[in-house]
């Protein structure tokens, strides 16, 4: 087999290949939706990615006789590199993410160019996949390889995971999904406590104003930075990337389904819940033009959707392993699935991705009787 040559990222021709291989190694994937490639190519793009603010990033294109057969991203996140080892991460830590590969062979001499090029930088450890911020798609898919992956979650090829364990790659943590029938009311114990809580007149839970946008998004991640502080995989966001998630989720953000906890007056938890963007952009194959922008825009305008995934929310760390905060955390659940079916017609909802040990957020899962649909593994390997 003529050898591999692996060559970084340097042109916008280069990027432009980096980006438009997952189209091609995906296509006959039923489950894979193609992102819209204009944000693909903004994920890997300086000055366009906030990331590359407080990261060295590095691509990689793998060729076999002048053809592009698999790329990989290399990268440091020096705010990870800066958090306490506990935590997942820390000093000495690199990252490699956005794998795509024709082969098995193409796949080991990328992963060999990405441990390589971590070295030259110092580090001694590599937590991986992560694409590219543990904020973005971080994982490789392990379970539900069936079904399409919701708005902001991976999926990738199952013989990746076979190829990244022959690497001497293990287990550092697994993160999971939920699904459930939102049809269906919660289990009577969970409307109790819900009622109970609709007559503490302490508690007030309401929806985010869309006309204070950035003053609630700046909220929100407030208290998603406290509530998050102490969890595996940690990372604050900088207040660039405040502005930059609040722009970005602007358009498929709606009022009631994002919902705001205040005990006392004072905003104490959040639960953001997002339309599954994906059932729209699937059809579309990475392409706005020339008319599928037409079809977003109705789409965005009045979203009808199978599945609500619920990506992120928080209870300030004051409140956690309260009654209260399972209270909050209940109620705001209750009243976004009624929301969720009555205004846009949804069957079903998804929550995470959830740390396997995250006990709380598990129980709170557990308790609305959903069920594990998807996996992803976070392996890690020393340098």
């Amino acid at each position: 087999m003529t050898a591999i040559s692996i060559t970084p990222v340097v042109t916008k021709a280069d990027r432009a290949a980096f980006v438009d291989l997952a189209y091609r190694l995906n296509a006959a994937d039923p489950a894979w939706v193609p992102p819209l490639r204009m944000e693909a190519m903004e994920l890997v793009t300086p000055g366009k990615n906030p990331f590359f603010e407080h990261a060295d990033v590095q691509l990689f294109l793998a060729r076999r006789d002048g053809k592009v057969v698999g790329r990989i991203s290399a990268h440091i996140d020096h705010l990870a590199v800066a958090m306490d080892p506990v935590q997942g991460m820390g000093p000495g830590t690199g990252n490699w993410g956005l794998l795509e590969a024709e082969d098995q062979a193409t796949a080991t001499a990328l992963i060999a160019r990405a441990e390589d090029w971590l070295r030259e930088k110092g580090m001694n450890r590599v937590l991986a996949p992560l694409s590219m911020s543990i904020w973005e798609e971080p994982g490789q898919l392990t379970k539900g390889f069936d079904h399409a992956p919701t708005v902001m979650m991976g999926h990738q090829p199952e013989r990746y995971n076979t190829w990244i364990k022959a690497l001497g790659y293990l287990p550092a943590k697994t993160l999971k999904t939920f699904e459930l029938d939102i049809t269906k009311p919660f289990p009577p114990l969970i409307q109790r406590i819900v009622a109970s809580g609709e007559k503490n007149q302490r508690i007030h839970i309401r929806n985010v104003d869309r006309s204070k946008f950035a003053s609630e998004a700046a909220l929100i991640l407030d208290i998603l930075n406290d509530a998050w502080s102490d969890n595996w995989g940690f990372v604050p966001f900088t207040d660039t990337e405040i502005g930059y998630a609040g722009k970005k989720f602007k358009p498929i953000v709606r009022e009631d389904l994002i919902m705001v906890a205040e005990y006392d007056g004072e905003p104490v938890a959040f639960m953001m819940t997002l339309p599954d963007l994906n059932e729209a952009i699937k059809p579309m194959g990475g392409k706005l033009f020339p008319f599928n922008w037409i079809k977003l825009l109705r789409w965005l305008n009045k979203p009808r959707v199978r599945t609500m995934r619920v990506p992120l929310m928080g209870v300030r760390k004051k409140l956690q392993s309260s009654r209260l905060a399972s209270q909050l955390a209940f109620m705001m659940i209750e009243y976004i699935r009624r929301n969720s079916v009555e205004r846009y017609g949804a069957t079903r909802g998804e929550i995470g991705w959830i740390l396997e040990d995250n006990q709380g957020m598990v129980a709170i899962a557990d308790a609305i009787d959903s069920h594990v649909n998807k996996e992803y593994e976070i392996y890690q390997k020393g340098l």
